[in-house]
């Protein structure tokens, strides 16, 4: 139905010279658009376009922002509708670069970036829109669309690892440094009775992130050399150990359990969590991991999840000027907004913050101040292979008592061998 559309559209305003969305004088993927062109927000759409994202997110969400950006769109004659499509990645894979059953655009973590890049299936947001329609973002959230310094992504809303604790449980202020936490845990745990003063994923790679981040190691390098047997990220793993011994077995459903049973006073983790903390009737209290500060001097620096817009470029070749229009719609802050009182996402655009309920809102806010030292996942396709060797070296230094040298070195070896094997 989109090519007979086009094709009718190109036949009736042929004469007229009019540039329709998506003829063969718009920018194709990968080149750049004339200097003479006028913004996108100049060239409405000639007539009704409906484009498609795909996702696999919170319905309430999507519904969310689309409420939001369609009565924007809604003079342009452009609307945004989006569909749910369970394995994303798999359907992606399989249809991003097909313009007749593929979608417009796609919504999704920012971390399987580096895969669709490789495939060349997207098309670079600099072709469809001037860089100033995300000036106002939280460079975290730039920095997360982008790969070899190209802007893929539109950021919409992030994620991170949060200080949450029971305040009917937890004595006194969350302290400043690890080394008064960990003195407060060493204090306040017994492990014999099953009761904690904080939990933790201590064999995960993402909830360790913030001790080696903050150490100055790193898991995968722009561009894609795992780090793991770096010495600095030595140096973070033989640190958590210590945390370790004092926060049961790292798995998710025992610390979940215990922090939501009244076991243990905290628990590091995300905002995902919060639901069934509330559920569980606890008095949820919240702080930044960026304010927490390591031995070197520097604070913890979690990992963080951003979720962004992609546009597809075979759609861009045939829907190129009404696609612009909807990235700047997605980029206004009431969808960050609107994302933020449906379902307390953390906004990418920083002036969603000015809102006084975005504002308000102290696991937003938290979320925020973290931006300050979070690490965005990498986004380089090596990354798909490296959560496996990383979490066993956590695994052998935590549980099985492995020294971290040895076991970051065979961690490394693994790594290298994983990403040898996608070639």
């Amino acid at each position: 139905m989109k090519k007979i559309i086009a094709v009718l559209l190109s036949v009736l305003l042929l004469a007229s010279l009019l540039a329709a969305c998506g003829t063969s004088d718009e920018p194709a993927g990968g080149s750049s658009a004339p200097e003479s062109a006028a913004p996108a927000s100049e060239e409405p759409a000639a007539a009704p376009t409906e484009l498609t994202v795909w996702h696999d997110g919170d319905e309430t969400l999507m519904q969310a922002i689309a409420d939001t950006v369609n009565p924007m769109l809604a003079d342009s004659g452009v609307s945004v509708t989006f569909e749910k499509r369970t394995g994303l990645s798999d359907q992606l894979k399989l249809y991003g670069g097909d313009a007749a059953n593929g979608p417009d655009m796609y919504l999704w973590a920012h971390d399987s970036l580096g895969t669709f890049v490789a495939m060349d299936i997207l098309e670079p947001l600099g072709n469809l829109v001037d860089e100033s329609v995300w000036a106002d973002y939280l460079p975290l959230t730039v920095d997360a669309g982008q790969i070899g310094g190209t802007q893929y992504l539109l950021p919409v809303y992030f994620e991170t690892l949060l200080f949450l604790y029971n305040r009917d449980m937890w004595q006194g202020e969350v302290p400043a440094t690890t080394e008064e936490l960990y003195e407060y845990m060493v204090a306040n745990t017994d492990t014999a009775a099953g009761t904690y003063a904080v939990v933790n994923q201590h064999s995960t790679s993402y909830n360790v992130s913030p001790f080696i981040y903050g150490f100055g190691g790193y898991i995968l390098d722009a561009e894609g050399n795992p780090g793991l047997n770096d010495p600095k990220t030595i140096e973070a793993v033989e640190y958590n150990k210590k945390f370790a011994d004092l926060e049961a077995d790292g798995d998710y459903n025992t610390v979940t359990t215990l922090f939501n049973e009244g076991k243990a006073a905290a628990i590091i983790g995300g905002p995902w969590l919060v639901p069934g903390i509330r559920a569980a009737g606890i008095d949820l209290g919240v702080a930044s991991l960026s304010d927490m500060t390591l031995p070197n001097g520097s604070p913890l620096a979690p990992f963080s999840g951003v979720q962004g817009i992609g546009v597809m470029k075979a759609a861009a070749e045939t829907n190129g000027g009404a696609i612009a229009l909807a990235l700047e719609a997605l980029a206004s802050p009431e969808v960050g907004i609107a994302l933020a009182k449906a379902g307390g996402c953390a906004p990418a655009n920083s002036l969603s913050y000015e809102d006084a309920d975005v504002a308000a809102d102290e696991i937003i806010a938290a979320i925020e101040r973290t931006a300050e030292t979070a690490k965005p996942m990498p986004n380089a396709a090596e990354m798909n292979v490296m959560w496996g060797p990383v979490d066993s070296m956590l695994a052998a230094v935590n549980k099985s008592g492995q020294d971290a040298a040895s076991a970051a070195e065979e961690a490394q070896a693994a790594a290298l061998q994983a990403i040898a094997d996608m070639q």
